[in-house]
């Protein structure tokens, strides 16, 4: 196997860990976020209770949100803060630059998930958030994850990059 590039190793080298600050599930299309303690995650399914309902080889199982970009959006929009019942992802982590886990599988609590992508704000978020708030998402959104093992996932938990 060839050596690894200088930036194939930065982007190969993160010790950090990330923690789980909130947690929630979207009960149907519509409806308010319910916020837990803790919840069971199922490959192919999402998190329990969660409206999602795809497939197996879905990419957009379960959804992250960094805790840091929730102040830049509020920022953006001129706020003091915004809860993260409002952006409607399942998963609010801080302390670990998300768009780090691209190309990679993560462990949260029991769970390993598969970073699929990055999760743009769709146009819900112009009324949501008021005028500008889909532009002061954009870059912020969060990534989309597959579950690769489910698990229990609580608040508290470490989030950490598999080799």
């Amino acid at each position: 196997m060839p050596d690894a590039t200088p930036l194939q190793t930065l982007l190969d080298t993160l010790p950090q860990c990330g923690r789980v600050e909130w947690i929630g599930i979207r009960p149907a299309r519509g409806e308010a976020m319910q916020s837990l303690d803790g919840v069971t995650v199922s490959p192919g399914k999402g998190l329990e209770g969660d409206r999602f309902k795809g497939r197996e080889t879905s990419k957009r199982q379960v959804t992250l949100i960094q805790k840091e970009h929730l102040h830049a959006i509020a920022s953006c929009l001129h706020r003091e803060a915004i809860g993260p019942e409002v952006f409607r992802r399942n998963i609010v982590v801080s302390g670990l630059n998300l768009h780090a886990l691209k190309g990679k599988t993560f462990r949260i609590g029991g769970v390993i998930l598969e970073y699929t992508g990055l999760c743009h704000p769709c146009s819900k978020m112009e009324t949501t958030l008021g005028p500008g708030g889909y532009n002061a998402m954009r870059g912020h959104g969060g990534i989309t994850t597959r579950v690769v093992e489910g698990g229990e996932l609580t608040l508290g938990d470490l989030v950490q990059a598999l080799p």
